[in-house]
């Protein structure tokens, strides 16, 4: 479960995320049991720490998610856990697993970070590439222009003038 963890790690409302289903599984225990959990603990759960999705996020992410089509159908609206969140669930629900598997949940949630860090410094570097790619394309151009005339053919020789 933990190798393809960071893959379960959605943007929502501009913040990684884990679903509540999807942190169930994780944690082994059933979503209606997490929940259930959060909801007596309510005030270690801050509004940066959880959410829950509207209808038309809910939509958007089991169109755009294979493994959460499960909730399709369900008239519940799942809970979103930024990675302080997923943090407090293992200390709320208190499991032997819960506790091991919240190690993999930071590391996949630092995972998912370094991913975008290396992927900014690799974006970063292309501009600047692009940018004296640019420099010289108006060195070429320059030299381009100051070469046209030698390429051109010589002129025609006059034609002699023939008669008086």
């Amino acid at each position: 479960m933990h190798r393809h963890l960071e893959t379960l790690i959605l943007t929502l409302r501009n913040q990684k995320v884990l679903l509540d289903a999807d942190l169930a599984a994780i944690y082994g225990v059933p979503t209606r049991a997490l929940n259930q959990a959060v909801k007596r603990n309510a005030a270690r759960f801050p509004k940066d720490f959880l959410f829950q999705l509207t209808h038309q996020e809910k939509k958007e992410v089991v169109t755009n998610c294979d493994h959460l089509a499960r909730l399709k159908f369900s008239p519940v609206r799942p809970y979103a856990f930024t990675e302080h969140g997923a943090l407090m669930v293992a200390n709320v629900l208190n499991s032997a697993r819960a506790v091991k598997m919240s190690v993999y949940v930071v590391r996949a949630f630092i995972k998912q970070r370094e991913m975008l860090m290396a992927q900014a410094d690799i974006l970063k570097r292309l501009a600047q590439m692009d940018k004296k790619l640019l420099q010289h394309d108006e060195v070429l151009k320059v030299i381009w222009t100051e070469l046209q005339p030698l390429l051109q053919p010589p002129p025609a020789p006059p034609k002699p003038r023939i008669g008086f």
